[in-house]
């Protein structure tokens, strides 16, 4: 049986690997900065929360990381965990800096030295890439990072780091360059999650409260996170590491998407939408899509979601989430 560590278990995409791993029979070891019961909604929700061992980290500690690594003598460890919000890292630069790239470092570290046999994935983003003109897309692996946000800095930073492990001390290292993907187990907090939410919920007549949003001329490459996973496990499954684009191929504004979803479920975007400036970013990304050729050709990565069959997809998780929720 492989063992495997998720960091960041609890997030969107530590539980849809989690499921994953386990269909495929891996004993999976989640560590998470709090072991509270709230956290582990995800996880109950796909009903695999019982099927983990859970380790609660609250701090970065080199030592700990260690003892870990000794104690469970993983084969993989996905490192999914970040201060994650492209908005909140302007107003908690420090916070968002710090965590994203010592918490990485300290890993890559411990591995090094502990476990230096074991396969480290890293979640990396294409908000690393910042404000690109149109000539260079779709963007490729190859493109230069010029990020716009210090979560973009942020997860530059430590994608890098990890990629000089692989290249200094030959440890097996791999960056998913994931574009926005999105599901019914996203933070309430981003926009596609919160879009739906609210939606359904008017729809179903459990609310009148109108979508609140800010700039939705921004143009996007969205994708479905249960499939943005199996790109991560197929990554760590490649006799040799290398760095990859995730994305769906697919651009489309947000207007246009909210707009989508209101039509589809037979609302008014004119009635139940308003456009509040505060929430505005101080520096917005305009337009990226990525090119996910290489992960097609050299993972075999089957992803030919359109945007439509997308939000086909999430109108119908989401719909479910939230009578699981009216239930509990």
């Amino acid at each position: 049986m492989k063992k495997a560590i998720i960091i960041g278990i609890t997030g969107q995409d530590g539980a849809y690997l989690a499921k994953l791993l386990l269909a495929k029979e891996y004993h999976v070891i989640g560590v998470t900065r709090s072991a509270k019961k709230h956290n582990f909604k995800r996880l109950e929700f796909l009903g695999i929360d019982n099927s983990i061992e859970f380790v609660e980290m609250p701090q970065i500690s080199f030592n700990q990381i260690c003892d870990i690594l000794k104690k469970y003598n993983p084969d993989e460890i996905y490192n999914l965990s970040a201060q994650s919000s492209v908005g909140a890292s302007f107003n908690i630069p420090i916070e968002t800096v710090s965590y994203n790239i010592l918490s990485v470092i300290n890993w890559l570290e411990a591995i090094y030295t502990t476990k230096p046999e074991a396969k480290f994935y890293q979640a990396s983003s294409s908000e690393m890439f910042g404000n690109v003109s149109e000539q260079v897309l779709p963007l490729k692996e190859s493109n230069i990072f010029c990020p716009a946000s210090p979560y973009g800095v942020s997860k530059a930073s430590a994608h890098w780091i990890t990629i000089n492990y692989r290249e200094s001390k030959k440890v097996y290292t791999t960056c998913g360059i994931l574009f926005n993907h999105e599901s019914c187990l996203r933070g309430d907090s981003y926009i596609v999650k919160k879009a739906l939410n609210t939606a359904l919920k008017i729809k179903m007549g459990l609310s009148k409260t109108p979508l609140i949003l800010g700039d939705l001329s921004v143009r996007r490459d969205w994708g479905y996170a249960p499939s943005y996973v199996e790109a991560m496990w197929l990554m760590m499954q490649q006799e040799v590491a290398a760095d990859f684009i995730i994305c769906s191929g697919n651009c489309i504004s947000l207007k246009e998407l909210i707009m989508l979803i209101f039509t589809k479920l037979d609302l008014s975007f004119d009635k139940d939408v308003q456009i509040d400036p505060c929430l505005f970013r101080p520096l917005e990304l305009e337009t990226i899509y990525g090119d996910n050729s290489k992960s097609k050709d050299e993972l075999g990565w089957s992803y030919n979601l359109t945007t439509e069959e997308l939000i086909d997809q999430l109108i119908l998780d989401e719909t479910a989430f939230i009578e699981w929720e009216l239930k509990k």
